[in-house]
């Protein structure tokens, strides 16, 4: 073990147990994500001055909304997970995929169950899909970036070995000292793109439909890209062609869409308020 090696915190991944009750830091995570992006998304809502008038859909809209995004990133999160990283166990194991509480969550999925959820809900209730869409992708950033977090407490999806003064020995991942993954990953994939994402609502982004999603998708993918590099791959999976992973695999099509709802969001004439 180098010199310099990080011995892994002892975090207990069950923040508060009662009997058979019992709280995870992963649960937490979720919610957290969920309250602090409602709460965002309402505060964008307000502020006239990023739409250039009055937000094409309302607090109550969003309110609303938030029911059923949850149940899309739950069940697009798993149902991604299922059939992109371990489907021959599930397959053999069916009743497992309704088990959350072992883990096993796709962000890729999440995303597409987040999609399901704008469109259904945009249009029943005759509201821009595209806006719903650029609120959600804003307020998603900080789901990501807890998601992670809540990742490193328990100590899975570490990263690669490594000598850096800054590896850690995990639990369950060997002698070796390896990457702290989710903390790039949170870094990357959470704070910057929040950073970024902000930054261009700020410019005026939201008066342009879907250049909100476009440029969430193409951060997601590069940050995702860049911190395969250091993780290590799913067990059942391991490297793919070339030595892509499936997180490589699954963004490249992610950020091929992002581009083009860039491209069409600079097509698209700004939204005008009378």
């Amino acid at each position: 073990m180098p010199f310099l090696s990080l011995q892994f915190p002892a975090f207990d991944p069950v923040l508060i147990s009662i009997g058979p009750f019992q709280i995870r830091w992963y649960a937490l995570a979720y919610i957290a994500g969920i309250l602090l992006g409602w709460l965002y998304a309402r505060a964008l809502i307000r502020s006239e001055r990023l739409w250039g008038g009055p937000a094409p859909l309302t607090l109550a809209d969003f309110d609303d909304f938030v029911l059923w995004v949850t149940l899309g990133i739950i069940v697009g999160g798993r149902a991604g997970y299922v059939l992109f990283y371990n489907p021959a166990h599930f397959a053999a194991h069916p009743l497992e995929a309704l088990q959350l509480w072992k883990g096993g969550m796709s962000v890729h999925g999440g995303f597409v169950g987040c999609v399901v959820a704008v469109v259904l809900f945009a249009r029943r209730r005759g509201i821009s899909i595209l806006s719903l869409g650029d609120l959600t992708c804003a307020a998603g950033t900080i789901g990501l970036f807890l998601g992670r977090i809540a990742n490193f407490i328990n100590g899975e999806l570490w990263g690669r070995a490594t000598d850096a003064p800054w590896g850690m020995v995990f639990p369950g991942g060997g002698p070796l000292p390896r990457h702290p993954s989710q903390l790039y990953e949170a870094t990357l994939e959470g704070l910057a793109l929040f950073i970024v994402l902000w930054l261009f609502i700020r410019a005026g982004a939201l008066k342009r439909p879907g250049f909100v999603i476009g440029a969430f998708a193409v951060g997601y993918s590069i940050g995702r890209i860049v911190c395969e590099f250091f993780r290590e791959p799913d067990a059942q999976l391991g490297f793919l062609w070339g030595g892509l992973t499936m997180g490589m695999l699954l963004s490249v099509p992610l950020m091929l869409t992002g581009l083009a709802f860039i491209v069409a969001a600079q097509k698209r004439p700004p939204l005008r308020h009378t």
